[in-house]
């Protein structure tokens, strides 16, 4: 049982929560911090945009990668900036070549970045975007309303449903009804400490949702980041190989405090995720303007969670299944051009779940460098996820587009090597 339902729910914690949670927290200080600064040198030099994409991207984890799908979703960052960080990325499978040889690790890094800088390039430079193709002139579209950067008031035409072709003119907000009453009438906002100013989230929808309001009922983000902050101090040395978990387990008289932290934590992502609804906590305008540190890490604990409680559930999937079929991956035939193809087609597969258990098979001498490395870059990692709750189609394109650097790099080391 142990094995089965509990060591799957510690994992996705333990070894994807908590460092996503450590990211995510990091960028959105920023965005408190400094506002729109970071992201609005983005949006006044676009050829940045692939650059910055495969630095965030080649990150070990997903969370730099994930902190872009909410600004693409609104805008900020091009078609071709995702691309390059879901081409860098290696997801979670980072920690796993990592904690086997760090100079591997370095180099495969090195590679990854090399591959999603021009991919990015090459994409924005072919003008592919879906987002942009479907909003095509003559629909009528609906605009969401975001306060100015100086005076953060919200434009008196709420509800308006405008052409497309003139929507820099006017602008109307998709949630109308929803904040029709109380919400309308919220004051416009002082400038943060960033310069920007937004919405305040305690009037929005989500803070009637009750998820944001710790004012009215006990914060779960709260909990999550007590749990976060010792579940951190006890999987790096565990994940990394530092300490012998045993060790840890004899000194608590018993008690193995990666498990025990691991299964709570993921609990607890799973009530926040009920409680937000399944909705990522930054796909909104009303969201995207923390106007507080305490306000951005219950932002920051909401995307945390969305991602563990989808890795949990893949984490648990993908032990139930080979439990019950027997079938964990070697059985495949993985070598020559035939694995490159394998192991790209399973990078396509959402989440770092069967990812971490690849590279866990070439860690343990079961697969060639190719096939690793077009898994590598196939692969979306958890950053996949929210693209897909945020823009479905870029999301099916980009995991598309990204297995094509993966084959062609792969199938050039079975000739170099």
């Amino acid at each position: 049982m142990t094995e089965l339902v509990v060591r799957p729910l510690a994992d996705a914690f333990m070894q994807v929560g908590v460092y996503v949670a450590v990211m995510v927290a990091l960028f959105g200080w920023l965005r408190w911090r400094y506002g729109d600064r970071i992201t609005d040198g983005l949006t006044r030099r676009p050829r940045l945009g692939p650059l910055v994409g495969a630095l965030l991207g080649v990150s070990p984890g997903c969370g730099g990668a994930i902190v872009l799908m909410p600004l693409y979703a609104r805008g900020k960052v091009s078609f071709g900036t995702v691309v390059a960080a879901l081409a860098a990325t290696m997801g979670d499978s980072s920690w796993v070549v990592l904690a086997w040889n760090p100079l591997f690790a370095l180099k495969i890094h090195t590679l990854l970045f090399a591959v999603g800088l021009v991919t990015g390039y090459v994409v924005d430079a072919l003008g592919i975007d879906p987002a942009r193709r479907r909003a095509r002139p003559g629909i009528p579209a609906v605009v969401a309303a975001v306060g100015t950067p100086t005076t953060g008031a919200v434009p008196a035409m709420v509800g308006r449903v405008v052409p497309a072709a003139s929507t820099s003119a006017a602008l109307a907000t998709p949630v109308a009804a929803a904040l029709a009453g109380p919400v309308d009438a919220v004051p416009a906002q002082p400038v943060g400490p960033g310069g920007s100013a937004g919405p305040r989230s305690g009037g929005t929808v989500a803070g009637r949702a009750g998820l944001l309001d710790g004012l009215r009922r006990p914060d779960p983000a709260t909990a999550f980041w007590g749990l976060t902050t010792p579940a951190f101090a006890v999987s790096v040395p565990v994940v990394f190989q530092m300490v012998d978990p045993t060790v840890l387990t004899r000194a608590l008289g018993g008690v193995d405090p990666y498990l025990a932290l691991g299964v709570l934590g993921t609990l607890v992502a799973v009530l926040i995720f009920a409680a937000g609804r399944g909705r990522l906590a930054d796909d909104s305008l009303e969201t995207a303007y923390p106007q507080s540190l305490r306000e951005t890490l219950r932002h920051s604990a909401h995307e945390a969670s969305f991602v563990t409680v989808w890795v949990a559930v893949a984490y648990l999937g993908w032990q139930v299944f080979t439990t019950v079929t027997g079938f964990n991956g070697s059985q495949l035939a993985l070598t020559g051009l035939l694995g490159v193809l394998v192991g790209a087609a399973i990078g396509l597969i959402p989440g770092c779940a069967i990812q971490i258990v690849f590279t866990g098979l070439y860690v343990s001498g079961g697969l060639p460098l190719p096939t690793l490395v077009a898994n590598a870059i196939s692969q979306d990692g958890d950053a996949l996820i929210p693209l897909a709750a945020l823009r479905r189609h870029s999301a099916a394109l980009a995991t598309v587009i990204t297995t094509i650097p993966a084959a062609a790099v792969g199938a050039a080391l079975l000739v170099v090597l």
